[in-house]
């Protein structure tokens, strides 16, 4: 069974609050549920039943895993496992790998134990963190932006959109750079790398000016870093001239690409700002300045939350708040357009890129992998739900290239190009692909007929059994139905209609 569509969703468990030292965990004496539980939440359940027993040791047993819960009763993890049982394990046709082989890969030549890494951020901020993150799996960070400038940061600094069940679904941040001076995170470097000789450390910094750009690179290399980012995309400097305002003019991109090229002999890449209408024109700057790669996506220039009682959007500073950097998932489709854009680009080929931006799950990453990108960078996802998260980005990916048959990450990169365009004019557009309903799963809510009348083209009604029924001559063949719907009862067809023999029926 290749994962694709999940046979339990996040939905079917949306009450589990993923606890650290979880509970339940201690009530069962068999399993550990909340190892389950996470696999589920991130999309990886046929990584969960690769280590299941053979019979469910749930039969029988009086739930005490379920009366342990911090939300008692709320969360049906006897039936969330017995589910894995009954659907998932009867369905998977590989056994997970033995071993992580097929993850690993590398960066500018450098080797990666597997593609991911904590992306420049406060999850890579101090030498206890980065030490965590690489006991827990992660192949390696880009260790918090490096600068001479004395941080002070404000506080709060964090808004969100949240969804259902609390979850984020986009992150604004105001955080600025590292608050260590340079030469503490120098010495965080050393030890780092005394400590972890096989994992990748990415020094990210940000200089002043051109001498500055050179010398923060060198003194990267000299203390352990295995390349070095240029960040020319924070959105979230006080000081003109810096960060994002860097990267939106690729004369400066190259400019000061160029200082920190010659300050260093280690891989050089260039972060890059998606506040921009295309990425290409400061990615080509940078590589005529000497980049090896490229790093994208930095966070969105965005405002959240504004209050309707004190007219203020959040994060609210002593009454006063400001434009900030969005993250998270919802930033991912944006991301993803700008990872296809640099990997489409013929002036790039060649170079690594390095992309990130909403990525939560192994699906994710793979989608990145598929538009070009060569390793992976995180950081919302694991301020909200911890570095654990690794396991199942690795199982998730490690399992997925198995069943397809690929040696290695790198068989998957670009494969998704080829299909993409960035104009809707080379569309297809003589044919319809209907909807089918599945009627098993229906629940005759109507969900589908609301949104087809209202945001589509009339196509639906409910029979006297509250079942939609489509008419043929109406349908287009949006799919805002398959989309809205509640159960996932609709799919689209396996036919294609001519659009002719559709309008006379």
């Amino acid at each position: 069974m290749i994962q694709n569509e999940p046979m339990i969703r996040r939905a079917d468990m949306v009450r589990c609050a993923l606890c650290h030292d979880a509970p339940c965990d201690t009530a069962c004496p068999k399993l550990q549920p909340s190892r389950l539980l996470r696999s589920i939440w991130f999309d990886n359940e046929q990584g969960a039943v690769s280590g299941l027993p053979a019979d469910n040791p749930c039969t029988g047993c009086p739930g005490m895993c379920e009366e342990s819960c911090v939300r008692s009763g709320e969360v049906k993890i006897r039936d969330l496992i017995a589910r894995l049982y009954s659907q998932v394990k009867p369905a998977a046709e590989t056994r997970m790998p033995a071993d992580e082989k097929r993850l690993q890969c590398d960066l500018c030549g450098v080797p990666l134990e597997n593609p991911f890494l904590l992306s420049s951020s406060v999850v890579a901020s101090n030498y206890d963190m980065c030490a965590r993150a690489f006991e827990a799996g992660w192949a390696g960070v880009c260790y918090k932006t490096i600068c001479s400038m004395d941080i002070h940061e404000a506080s709060p600094r964090f808004s969100a959109i949240t969804g259902e069940g609390g979850c984020l679904i986009g992150f604004k941040n105001i955080e600025q750079l590292s608050d260590h001076s340079v030469k503490e995170n120098m010495e965080i470097f050393r030890r780092l790398k005394a400590d972890y000789p096989s994992k990748f450390i990415l020094a990210s910094i940000m200089g002043q000016n051109e001498e500055e750009w050179g010398e923060l690179a060198g003194l990267c290399e000299e203390n352990g870093a295995d390349a070095v980012e240029l960040n020319f995309s924070c959105p979230n400097m006080a000081e003109g001239g810096l960060g994002s305002d860097i990267g939106q003019i690729p004369e400066l991109v190259e400019r000061f690409t160029a200082a920190a090229r010659k300050g260093c002999h280690i891989p050089v890449l260039a972060k890059l700002t998606p506040n921009v209408d295309r990425m290409s024109p400061a990615a080509e700057a940078a590589v005529r300045g000497g980049a090896d790669g490229i790093s994208a996506i930095n966070t969105i220039k965005s405002v959240t939350n504004v209050n309707m009682h004190t007219y203020v959007s959040s994060p609210a500073v002593r009454g006063i708040s400001a434009v900030g950097g969005y993250s998270g998932n919802a930033v991912k489709p944006v991301a993803l357009r700008f990872i296809a854009e640099l990997a489409q680009n013929e002036a790039l080929k060649g170079r690594h890129l390095s992309a990130m931006g909403g990525v939560e799950t192994w699906k994710d990453a793979l989608e990145f992998l598929l538009l070009g990108g060569s390793s992976i960078q995180v950081t919302t996802a694991v301020m909200q739900y911890g570095y654990r998260i690794v396991e199942d980005l690795k199982s998730g990916l490690n399992l997925y290239l198995t069943e397809k048959g690929f040696e290695g990450v790198k068989d998957v990169i670009g494969l998704g190009l080829d299909s993409l365009s960035a104009t809707t004019d080379v569309l297809e557009r003589d044919t319809v692909l209907f909807p089918k309903f599945l009627r098993e799963k229906c629940i005759g809510c109507g969900r589908c007929v609301v949104s087809c009348m209202d945001g589509g083209h009339q196509a639906l009604h409910l029979d006297e059994n509250r079942r939609p029924v489509l008419n043929g001559k109406r349908c287009v063949g949006c799919h805002l139905c398959v989309l809205v719907c509640p159960q996932h009862a609709i799919v689209p067809a396996r036919k294609r209609i001519s659009r002719k023999r559709n309008q006379t029926g």
